[in-house]
Parts: structure tokens; C-alpha cells; sequence
């Protein structure tokens, strides 16, 4: 089915039963780069309108829970791939992972870094003892439907080695660079927790990452009032390997 969505036409589709979105461009870009949300699509979509301007596509498929499921990071590399085969898009998109998109996003560039040619990150949850049990600055709000999610409680989560912050080391590795953005009095998803400690192993170990901290703002909204260092991110890292 198509429909229009913000002025751009929008295939409305199920890819192996998910239901998935394809939004085009007027007129694409010479390499068809594409951004994959990878949760909450159309919520704050200023960033992705400003990319289709400029001859992107942006893709969208549902998960089974927003807390990142293996099975769902699977179905994302064989979206990547028909994608590709069936519409012509690069190989590698920018995953625009915001919250607890951030945690879909890091998993999925760490297990299959063939599909990504960088990250954009705002206010993504990479620490589950913060965000959503609640240890330290947030509450524990999330965490019950977290628990239900995945099947794991509290004293399993102390055990779990599979945080997405666990897995900087392989975006490290293939060197993919990472475009962070949060507010500076986020309590839901607080920096500290989270991206600071993305940040400083980037920072220790020569990876390339920009880092925008934005004044007296929280959890929302999530981007910039003036998007351009998101949109030089994107242009600058959209060809890579």
C-alpha cells in the first residue's frame, strides 16, 4: 500500500510478517544511501525529512519488543539485504537509533557491521542496570515490561553481559563512526550512565565519534534545533569500507 507521509511517498508493506515502511525521496542520491529507525518511526522525524531532502530513503520494520530481541536484529540484516536486491539501495545505511532505538541500533551495527556505514545515536539506552532497572539516576519504571520482554529479572540483569554497551568493542573494531546526541538533564535515560560511557571508550580508543550535549533539555526531544552537524555526520560517513 502507498501512502503519503510528510510530503514523501511511503510504501507500506509486511517483510516476513513484520510490517515495514520504505519512504522515497523525489529524487535519489547518486550511491541511494538510506537511514533504518530502528524504533519509533515517525516520532521526532525532523532529522530523517531534512536526509530525504537530499535524495536519502528511509526504512523502517517492526520489532517484536522495543528491548532488542536477537531475532530481531536477524530480520534487519535480510531487510538490509532485499532492500538492496529489490530497490537498489547501498549496502550499508546509517541506523537512527533514539532511546531505546539506540539499543537496537549498537547491537545491530555490532552483529552485523556489513550492513552499517556509521551511527546515529540520541539519547540511546546502552545500559540496562540504568535504563530501565533503575539503579541509578532513572527509575524502574520500564522495568517490568523489560522483564517480560526478555525473560530475565533483576538478578539475572546483574549477571547479563550482552548490554549494548558490552559491545562497543566490535563498533570499535570495525570502526564505525558514531554521531551522539542527549540532553544534559535526561533522568530517563541519564548521559552519565549511558552515552558518557560509549564516549569515553571512543575517545581512549581512536574512534571517530562527534558528541552534542544539548542545554537544559531532557529525554525529549530528541535531535537538534538546527540539525545540520547531524546531517554533515551522515553526508560526510555515508560511503564506507
Amino acid at each position: 500500500m502507498e501512502t503519503i507521509w510528510n510530503g514523501f511517498r511511503l510504501l507500506d508493506f509486511h517483510f516476513e510478517g513484520k510490517q515495514a515502511f520504505l519512504v522515497f525521496p523525489e529524487k535519489p542520491n547518486e550511491d541511494r544511501n538510506w537511514l533504518l529507525k530502528t524504533e519509533y518511526f515517525g516520532a521526532f522525524p525532523e532529522f530523517e525529512l531534512e536526509m530525504l531532502k537530499k535524495g536519502w530513503h528511509l526504512a523502517y520494520i517492526q520489532n517484536t519488543t522495543r528491548w532488542c530481541l536477537e531475532e530481531d536484529l536477524d530480520v534487519k540484516k535480510r531487510f538490509a539485504e532485499y532492500l538492496s536486491k529489490e530497490y537498489g539501495l547501498y549496502e550499508k545505511c546509517i541506523p537512527v537509533g533514539m532511546s531505546c532505538g539506540g539499543i537496537i541500533a549498537c547491537k545491530f551495527a555490532a552483529k552485523y557491521p556489513r550492513y552499517v556505514s556509521a551511527l546515529y545515536l540520541d539519547a540511546p539506552v546502552l545500559n540496562f542496570l540504568s535504563c530501565p532497572a533503575g539503579l541509578g539516576r532513572s527509575d524502574d519504571s520500564m522495568f517490568p515490561e523489560f522483564m517480560e520482554a526478555m525473560g530475565m529479572d533483576l538478578a539475572q540483569l546483574i549477571c547479563y553481559r550482552e548490554h549494548p554497551i558490552d559491545k562497543v568493542h566490535l563498533l570499535l573494531q570495525n570502526r564505525i563512526p558514531v554521531m551522539l546526541v542527549y540532553g544534559k538533564e535526561d533522568t530517563v535515560v541519564p548521559y552519565e550512565e549511558n552515552g558518557a560511557l560509549l564516549k569515553k571508550m571512543y575517545r581512549e580508543n581512536g574512534g571517530v565519534i562527534v558528541s552534542i550535549g544539548k542545554e537544559n533539555c531532557g529525554h525529549h526531544p530528541h535531535g537538534l534545533a538546527d540539525n545540520t552537524p547531524i546531517v554533515e555526520f551522515a553526508e560526510k560517513y555515508r560511503i564506507q569500507g
